[in-house]
Parts: structure tokens; sequence; C-alpha cells
């Protein structure tokens, strides 16, 4: 039934859980969580429970960060017109809205340009700046791209427009010629995190700034823009980008700015108790729908407009655009399976690599990262522009595709990302030798660990061990996402309460109990609907490997469990 190989995490040892767990007075299963999270005294938990602005890094201890603060005071001291230069995604476009609020603050003459995904594509280009340039820019201050625009930077010094780089993408071998450059991961940077979203970076240059000038807590205004950018992004969600995402999320939820309590409202979600998953699935596709179908700059509007009613009108276009956009997303993913089925072989390929010319550009990058999903296989996704063809690549967990890419890279005009996804373009010509040198790459650099699908699950539990306080204290494990996942758990023996029944596309929805306990979990599996016909409640029993998280319905909160695989076992007695 299941394609998937379980693998329970080695427990802790017996003596750091008992330890960890009369300290702080929680239960054995969730101190050894927290010790496979490397929590492993009263104080690491109280850090990781109460994460604090004050343990945020000193900015200036990243490479560049004097000569960008200086470059900008300047720029405010003889109001020099300064343009903020965003992508067109979640991180880019709240980047270029913090960057452009705190700036407006301080009294700079400030715009803000996000490129055209369909006419200019990502980052930097000569043709944005030759626009900036007739409105008099002196300044660009790049966000969440930039670091590989060498030519383009050299053509802004040329026009007597300096650059500052807010990135946290891939450096290559050589780094534009740029007044600063502020990128955790370039060469040559001890900055102590390495994972800092777009717009983690940007504010890391607002509070350097405003720590200049007198006004270090300025910046703090702006980190509900950082936690939608950090979520979205899928950036590691430990040390500073923790602190980062809980600390915006919780303004999101007791003070929301216009333009996100109207996105929260067009998506049906509970104000208030908007979650870093939520984020990802349901405030992100609104954002990044305008990039891709359009022009992104309505989504920074909406981020820095303090007008409700203008948020209503522009959060209602981005709800248009984005149902615009599943519609396309359909379709180019059943188009994109059928080319699977005739033209990859699914059983030795180690890679897919899909082109066809007619692909709307702006769902290629989701249609990958649905094929990855399905297929266990990292996935690239192309259509023709202008002759070449571009597109989005996507990785499976633990596999570094940008390494894989570098492989290629005689075969590329130019590709840019990082170990999860890239943007690529490459002539129509090359796309054949492409294909064989990428899944090349990919057998050789892929080991068995990565091939075989794995459900990680952190340890094994019974439903009466589930309580309420349980259930409290491993909220607070909260905000969950890469580096610091929601904990699977594996239950075994359990029994439906009644026949599952199947809701929305292919989506199971049951209720589960165990051994006779009296407790009862209402549990929804989704994309598991193909389980409903196979399991009699009758006569079945169930091993589960769930997620717990808590829902609110009515305005009353229960814990709900989140089928992630089932295995099917034998006749009850």
């Amino acid at each position: 039934m299941s394609q998937k190989r379980w693998k329970i995490k080695e427990p802790p040892d017996s003596k750091a859980i008992l330890a960890l767990a009369d300290s702080l007075n929680v239960s054995d299963i969730l101190a050894g969580l927290l010790i496979q999270h490397g929590i492993t005294n009263f104080f690491e938990a109280k850090l990781y429970f109460r994460p604090s602005l004050e343990s945020l890094h000193d900015p200036f201890l990243m490479n560049g960060m004097h000569e960008a603060t200086q470059r900008v005071i300047l720029a405010l001291t003889n109001n020099e017109k300064i343009c903020v230069y965003g992508d067109y995604d979640v991180d880019g476009t709240c980047s270029a809205a913090l960057m452009y609020l705190f700036l407006k603050e301080l009294g700079a003459r400030v715009e803000t340009y996000i490129p055209n995904r369909l006419t200019e594509g990502y980052g930097i280009s000569v043709q944005s700046i030759d626009i900036i340039k007739e409105h008099g820019v002196k300044l660009i201050i790049s966000v969440d791209c930039g670091i590989t625009a060498v030519d383009e930077v050299d053509h802004a010094n040329t026009l007597g427009i300096d650059t500052i780089v807010c990135d946290h993408h891939q450096a290559k071998e050589k780094l534009p010629n740029a007044c600063a450059i502020l990128d955790p991961i370039k060469p040559g940077c001890n900055y102590p995190f390495k994972h800092l979203s777009g717009a983690g970076v940007a504010l890391k240059l607002a509070i350097a700034i405003g720590t200049r000038i007198g006004k270090k807590e300025l910046a703090f205004k702006y980190l509900d823009l950082v936690a939608l950018a950090g979520a979205a992004d899928i950036v590691s969600l430990t040390g500073e980008n923790r602190i980062l995402v809980k600390e915006g999320l919780d303004l999101i939820n007791s003070n929301p700015r216009p333009g996100i309590a109207a996105l929260i409202k067009n998506a049906r979600l509970e104000p208030g108790n908007l979650t870093a998953g939520q984020v990802v699935f349901t405030i992100a596709p609104r954002v990044n729908a305008v990039g891709r179908l359009g022009d992104a700059q309505r989504a920074v509007e909406l981020f820095t407009t303090d007008n409700p009613l203008e948020a209503t009108r522009l959060a209602q276009i981005l709800e248009d655009e984005n149902c615009e956009r599943r519609k396309i997303d359909e379709v180019t993913y059943f188009h994109a399976i059928q080319l699977v089925e005739e033209t990859v072989d699914v059983e030795n390929d180690r890679g897919i690599v899909l082109h066809y010319h007619d692909w709307h550009p702006g769902v290629i990058g989701i249609v990958a990262s649905r094929l990855v999903e399905k297929f266990h296989k990292p996935a690239i996704m192309l259509t023709t522009i202008d002759g070449v063809a571009k597109g989005s690549a996507r990785s499976i967990p633990g596999y570094n595709i940008y390494e894989a890419l570098q492989n290629c890279d005689d075969l590329l005009l130019q590709f840019g990302g990082h170990e999860a996804a890239a943007g690529l373009a490459i002539e129509l010509s090359n796309l054949d030798v492409f294909r064989k040198r990428f899944n090349a790459a990919l057998k050789n650099n892929m080991n068995e660990e990565q091939i075989l699908q794995d459900m990680d699950i952190d340890t094994k539990i019974t439903f009466s061990e589930i309580s309420s306080k349980f259930i409290r204290v491993l909220e607070q494990f909260a905000p969950f996402g890469p580096g610091n996942m929601r904990p699977v758990f594996v239950s075994e023996n359990v029994s439906l309460v009644y026949t599952p029944k199947i809701v929305g596309t292919n989506h199971l929805v049951t209720s589960l109990k165990q051994n006779g306990n009296d407790k009862i979990f209402d549990a929804i599996g989704f994309n598991l609907g193909f389980f409903a016909t196979k399991i009699d409640k009758e006569k079945n029993l169930v091993d589960i490997v769930y997620t717990i998280e808590t829902v609110v319905k009515d305005g009353k909160t229960f814990p709900q469990i989140r089928l992630k695989d089932i295995h099917i076992k034998g006749i009850q007695n």
C-alpha cells in the first residue's frame, strides 16, 4: 500500500530524557523531542520556548554592513533618490515593502521596482536600470536578488548609480562591483547565521541603519513582513529565523497591517491564529500569483498601504489572480504528468526534465514542486521565452540541485538559486544534451538514502499519552518549518470509530481510537483518500504516522490528527 519506508529516529539517552523532563516538568516523550531538537537543558529550553529579539546577532557582524549603512545615511543626508529593487515572489515583495516603509519613515525619497516575470525575468536587468536612471535614482538597494548581477551592477556604475546588494542566494565565482554586498553565505562573510531570508537580510540592514542614527527599534515595526517572507520562502526555522518568524507572526495576529488583514479575510482564515503553515499554503500562493501572472508591484502596494479600503481592493486582485493561477496550474500539471509518462524512464532516470514551448512561465515552478512530490525526483520544468528554454528546478529533501546545475554550467545561459530551488535558461538546441548531463550528475552525486523516500518519525506514542498539557506544550514548539518540523508520531493497532469518508479531491476523514482507550481523535489525511475503500473498520487495525495540530471551529480549539501514512493490519480479534 505504501511506497514510503518508515524510519523511527534513535531515541535519546534515557538519563538525559529523565533529567530534562524533571527540570521542565514535562513528559518523557516531550523531553525526548526537545533533545532531538538540540535542547538539552533548562536554559536552552527557555530560549527555545521564549525566543527573544535580544538574542539576534549584531548586524555589523555581516560583511559589508559598515559600507552599506554609510552609503544609505549619505543618501538620506543628501536627499538622494533611492530605488528598492525587489523580486516578484513573497520574499522579494515583502523585502521591498519593508525597506521602502523603513526608509520612507526616515524621510527618504524612495521608490520600489519589481521586475515583470514575463517580460524582464528574475533579478536586476540592464533594461530595468535604464528605466530607474530616468527616474533620477542615485542609489539602488536590491533585496532578495542581485548577488549574481555582475554586468548589471557594472552598467549601473557607468550611469552614476551606486548599488547595495541585499541577498541570501548563492554567489557565483565573481561578485558584483557594488558599494556593499550583504549576503550571509557569500565567500568571506563570517556572519554567524547563514539561513536568513531575503527579508531577513533587509531587516538586518534596517536595524544597522537605525542603530547608527539612534532608532534601533524602528525596524522591528516590520517583523510581520519578515515572518511572511521567512515562512513562504521555506528557510530554516532555526536560530534567528525562528525568532523573527515567531515575533512577526505574533505581530500579525495581534495587530495586522491593512494589507495582511485583507489577505487573511479573503483566505477565510481565523483572525489572530495565523500559523507559519497557513502562510505557506494559503497566504503565499495569493501573493505569488500576482507576480506569476502579471505585475508583482501590486503586492508591494498591498503591503505598504495604510488605507483599509485600498487594501481590500488590492487583496481582491490577488485573490482573482490566484484563482486564475490555479486553473493554469492544473492544466499544466496534467500535461506534465502526460509528458513524464511518454518521455521519462521513471524507473531508471534520477531526475525529470520537461520542456513545452507554451507553458505559462508563472506556474512551472509550482508544477515542478508537485512533480517532486509525486515522483520523489528532482524536477525541472522549462518553457520557451524569446527563443530560449527558461524555467525552474526543484529538488528532493537533502539533495543540492544547485550543485547538479553547476555540473552543467557550460550548457546553461544562466542559472541561480540555492539547494532546494533554482532558475535556469538554456538554448533549445542544448536541451537533449542537458537532460542527459543532468541525469548523469544526479546518478554520480545522489546516494541511496536520498533516492529512497523515507517517512521520518520522531517517536512512537500511544493515544493515552496525548493529554491536553501535552498538546499545549507541543504547540509551543511552533513556528514549524524546515529545521523545526512539527513532530511526527507513529501509533500502532489503532481502530476506526466510523467508516472513513472522502472529502474534497482525495482527502480521508475519520475518527480514531486505540486499545479500547476512551480517547477519540478526529483525523484527516490529505491525498490519502484511496485508503477509504481498503480499510474495514470492523475487521482492520491500522498503524498510523501522523502529526498533531489544533484546529479552531466555532471559536473552540480542539486537537486533530493529521495523517501522513497508513499501514493496514490484519483481522481484529
